[in-house]
């Protein structure tokens, strides 16, 4: 609680008489900048005089304008002896005025203030590559002097901090009331592609160097974090300062502004608890963001060329419906061009003539279809119809086939030689059905542990492999095989 009390120091900035304060501090301020740390108020009263607006200013003013300044710690007087030259002078107090610390931060941070929408935030890539570095850099801190250690720690946070704002800065542009209108006007397509251009090359250095810093991340033990660090706040320390808070206090909040610092830089490449990381969430509002320009920039594109062709359209309505002769033709122009007001539309799973999309509906066959009502009553009609009698060609079919099957067993069994059918020694081109049913015999017989079968006239057999492969000559091409030998039981001649 002790941070939170209020801020004399900013008072200038809104009470009464602000444009008068707030002139004096920037005349400081930018002295200041010149290193003219200190003023005589005829210096202050001199400078603002060349101002126009204070071309009524007095010196009365200015000097109660100082005093006030004064009281509210914004400037810090210095009695200057060597301007005495009276008792008089000596009882008026000739000061030289300074600013003090806070005045110094919040004149930087109002000029900041002043120029936030005109400088525009950059993605630029290199600051991944300075931060990846610095990491690299984390376990050679362990034996590195002080001095270098905290120039390396300043040098990583002020990396980070640029990235962080620059980005936030940049991407915020697309979340305001004027980038939605800019992103919808017509002059933004002359811009859209270098843009998209420019945040695509951004996400991918992001997705590759992010990647990396967080490899170099993980590979940090938790024991050399803690000396590292350690070792940051040791060199903070060393720093000489004019300070009215002991020194145990003062390495209880270095080392705590340094732990969260380091723990902010962690989680933004690296998520924890499941939660995302920063990097995911900058990469998904970038997508978005570019997925947004996408579709603005069809949809300009998209309403300007609709409001071309549309008028140019219209324009020619008026003139086909100026030539109408009656109403009744105005009426079957309107009826073409509008369609009727009353229209009922069907839907139906056809085939159609042709795929082209650009036939007309009056180009193609006309198609029946027969609705049905519907109602759960309705049934529908039965046609009642006798059938055909087939015995005859069913007798015809059977025969054929039982003289196919004939036929194909005298031309099986004729290759059969004392109980063996010796598949090399056909030497004759075989028919389809042949080779099928040799085939068929073989992997039935192949199958079984014995190496036996039965074929489908009721003969049993066992096959034989023998050395080396043959070729079976058929109707349709050579086939090359093993050699195989079927051994029939005695009957199988018959």
């Amino acid at each position: 609680m002790k941070y939170l009390h209020p801020i004399q120091e900013t008072t200038y900035l809104s009470t009464i008489n602000a444009p008068n304060y707030r002139k004096i501090m920037r005349i400081f301020f930018q002295e200041y900048e010149k290193v003219h740390f200190q003023l005589y108020k005829e210096d202050v009263y001199e400078i603002i005089k060349t101002h126009p607006e204070f071309q009524d200013y007095t010196m009365e003013q200015l000097k109660s304008d100082l005093n006030a300044l004064v009281e509210w710690k914004n400037l810090v007087t210095v009695q200057d002896p060597k301007r005495v030259y009276t008792i008089a002078d000596y009882k008026n107090k000739q000061f030289r005025y300074s600013m003090s610390e806070y005045s110094v931060e919040i004149e930087r941070m109002t000029m900041r203030l002043e120029n936030l929408f005109i400088g525009s935030g950059s993605l630029s890539p290199n600051l991944f590559l300075r931060i990846y570095h610095g990491i690299e850099q984390f376990e050679d801190m362990r034996s590195m002097p002080l001095k270098q250690v905290n120039e390396w720690w300043h040098n990583l946070q002020e990396d980070f901090r640029r990235l962080n704002q620059n980005y936030q800065d940049y991407l915020r542009e697309f979340y305001s009331g004027n980038a939605d209108k800019l992103l919808k006007s017509v002059e933004f397509i002359l811009h859209k592609d270098r843009l998209i251009t420019y945040l695509k090359d951004f996400v991918k250095e992001l997705q590759v160097n992010s990647a990396m810093i967080e490899t170099a991340i993980k590979k940090i033990s938790d024991e050399s974090g803690k000396i590292v660090l350690s070792r940051v706040v040791q060199s903070e320390l060393e720093i000489p300062r004019t300070m009215s808070e002991s020194r145990e206090s003062l390495k209880e909040n270095i080392a705590d502004n340094v732990n969260r610092k380091w723990y902010i830089l962690k989680n933004w490449f690296i998520g924890e608890g499941g939660s995302i990381s920063e990097r995911v969430r900058v990469m998904e509002i970038t997508d978005d963001i570019i997925r947004k320009i996408v579709q603005n920039a069809a949809m300009i594109v998209q309403l300007q060329n609709w409001g071309i062709s549309r008028k140019s359209d219209y324009k020619k309505f008026i003139e086909m419906f100026l030539k109408c002769s009656d109403v009744e033709e105005a009426h079957k122009l309107s009826a073409h061009l509008f369609g009727i007001q009353r229209v009922r539309h069907f839907k139906a799973n056809a085939e159609r003539s042709t795929d082209s999309i650009f036939s007309s509906t009056y180009e193609e066959e006309p198609s029946e279809f027969l609705l049905r009502p519907r109602t759960r009553k309705y049934k529908p009609r039965i046609d009642k119809s006798g059938f055909e009698n087939k015995e005859f060609e069913k007798i015809l079919q059977r025969n054929a086939y039982l003289e196919q099957m004939d036929e194909d067993k005298r031309m099986v069994l004729k290759y059969i030689n004392k109980n063996k059918l010796d598949i090399s020694a056909i030497d004759e081109v075989v028919p389809e059905s042949t080779r099928t049913a040799l085939l068929r015999w073989i992997s039935a017989a192949g199958m079984t542990a014995s190496k036996t079968g039965r074929t489908e006239y009721g003969k049993k057999y066992k096959l034989v492999k023998k050395t080396g492969i043959c070729t079976l000559k058929c109707e349709d091409g050579n086939l090359v095989m093993p050699s195989y030998v079927l051994e029939f039981e005695e009957d199988a001649d018959e």
